[in-house]
């Protein structure tokens, strides 16, 4: 009997990601976490090695000015979801991309795959997460750290992965 290979999509939440990964994080004046810069390309060969992700969709808000970003992620294979950004209070660009996540995920491609990985730790996700799991479609919950973990995710244990316990595989370091 031949089994089916199971089609896996990722879909990230990109600022969750980067800021998980990357953002020093105090409580009392003490720091609790250490940010550290994730590699984009050795992310993204994880995915494909450790659970066979064949689709890969980061989901980012557009900014003119990371054109060559753009360009190098979608070399290494991401497909990209653009979000138009706005100007927050402080005049930082802000591109909420949950919505585009959600649609991309529970709908426009949920045909598609066998298996979903979401990453982010984002408590607006939970409803993906429940109806996900529902129809037996989610694979895992890819949190960036256990700091940025939303207390609505607690009922998702057996589907956590906190990528900061991959950090010696996936952290960036500059060539010399």
């Amino acid at each position: 009997m031949i089994t089916k290979n199971k089609i896996v999509y990722a879909f990230i939440d990109s600022q969750n990601l980067n800021l998980g990964t990357s953002k020093d994080l105090f409580k009392n004046n003490l720091q609790i976490y250490t940010g550290w810069k994730l590699d984009n390309k050795k992310f993204y060969k994880f995915l494909s090695d450790k659970f066979r992700v064949t689709k890969t969709f980061l989901f980012i808000g557009y900014l003119d000015q990371n054109k060559n970003l753009y360009k190098f992620l979608k070399s290494i294979g991401y497909t990209l979801i653009f979000k138009p950004t706005v100007k927050d209070d402080h005049g930082k660009p802000k591109g909420n991309v949950d919505a585009e996540l959600v649609l991309h995920s529970a709908a426009i491609e949920f045909k598609n795959y066998d298996k979903a990985i979401i990453v982010s730790g984002d408590g607006d996700f939970r409803c993906l997460h429940e109806y996900l799991k529902k129809y037996e479609k989610l694979e895992k919950i890819i949190i960036p750290n256990k700091f940025s973990e939303s207390n609505l995710l607690k009922e998702f244990q057996n589907y956590k992965l906190f990528l900061y316990r991959e950090k010696e595989k996936l952290e960036y370091i500059p060539s010399e």
